[in-house]
């Protein structure tokens, strides 16, 4: 039994990518089914992102299938896995609510013929092939740590409101963000207070916001990491009077906060997310075609966006994200 589990957890946090199953699979000689699973259903964000996908497929064919659980939980997903295999799609594109959770489905995926790929919210590195990054991650938590300095002058306390307590990307930034603030002098003056987290609920992000406030009265800021949250904290914070008082930064929707940015109470960081789907898609056809494998230095053309080349670990970057200011929040249609 002791061996058993070590066999088992070896495979699911192996570090390297999925490549030798993409090799043991057949190279298709024309566009496939790309199946998306996104985290949740109702998360405008990944409407958004399809429409970049449905644009490249529309220029280079195959067919492409968007499923999503009600509910942001690694349990859930697994029965869209195993659904998307029994329609026999070529890819599927997972954004992943448990790293590690989902890592065995998708190994049995591959077993069965179907490369995985991850995009926004990276698997465990041995059950895809290739991470669709938006953005390189230590950039943006940087980013997001920079924005609350600015926002409050660099002193006092902070709070982060992540997502859920297992998001692959929002887990990441919130250690680069603690490694940062005990590194980095520069931000000697903020403080951490604490971690919450809204559960992919907008109700449970305005509750967990407002409680926030309420735990520490001299709180000066909230990043939110997120895109449901930083729009239902800036709408709990307004509704309860304390727009300004409390800034707040993260990831969300431009366009859906965008008041509070043009007032000074927010700021945020965002990325062109119809990009997004546009390269997961573009990579999801070369990949199943075998033009790449996952390794580091794979290159590839992905249409309008041009030629990319995959890093370390299977992980390929759409490119930088910004700050949005009220100077430049008009370059965001989303």
């Amino acid at each position: 039994m002791k061996l058993f589990k070590q066999v088992l957890l070896a495979g699911i946090f192996a570090s390297g990518p999925l490549i030798g199953s993409a090799l043991a699979q057949e190279c298709a000689k024309e566009p496939v089914t790309v199946g998306f699973l996104p985290k949740l259903d109702t998360d405008p964000y990944f409407q958004v992102a399809k429409t970049g996908a449905e644009e490249a497929q529309k220029e280079i064919g195959g067919t492409l299938i968007q499923v999503a659980p009600s509910q942001g939980t690694a349990e859930a997903q697994i029965e869209f896995i195993n659904s998307l295999v029994s329609q026999k799609v070529g890819v599927i594109a997972i954004s992943g609510n448990d790293a590690n959770a989902v890592a065995p489905a998708l190994k049995r995926a591959a077993k069965q013929g179907v490369r995985v790929i991850s995009y926004d919210s990276d698997v465990a590195a041995g059950a895809r092939s290739i991470f669709v990054n938006q953005a390189k991650g230590d950039s943006l938590a940087e980013m997001m740590l920079q924005s609350a300095y600015d926002l409050t002058g660099g002193k006092g306390e902070f709070a982060i409101l992540s997502s859920t307590p297992t998001a692959t990307n929002q887990n990441t930034w919130i250690e680069f963000i603690k490694a940062k603030l005990a590194s980095d002098p520069k931000f000697a003056e903020l403080k951490l207070a604490q971690v919450a987290y809204g559960e992919e609920s907008e109700q449970v992000n305005q509750q967990q916001a407002l409680a926030l406030v309420q735990a520490f009265p001299d709180l000066k800021a909230i990043i939110v990491p997120a895109g449901i949250g930083l729009p239902a904290a800036a709408r709990a914070l307004e509704e309860a009077g304390l727009t300004g008082k409390v800034k707040l930064t993260g990831l969300a929707p431009a366009t859906l906060i965008s008041k509070y940015i043009k007032n000074g109470s927010a700021q945020d960081i965002w990325w062109n997310v119809s990009d997004l789907g546009y390269l997961t898609y573009q990579a999801a056809q070369a990949l199943a075609q075998c033009k790449i494998e996952g390794k580091e230095g794979d290159k590839f053309t992905a249409g309008r966006l041009g030629e990319y080349t995959i890093g370390a670990g299977g992980e390929l970057i759409l490119g930088p994200a910004k700050i949005v200011t009220p100077a430049n929040l008009a370059e965001f249609k989303f």
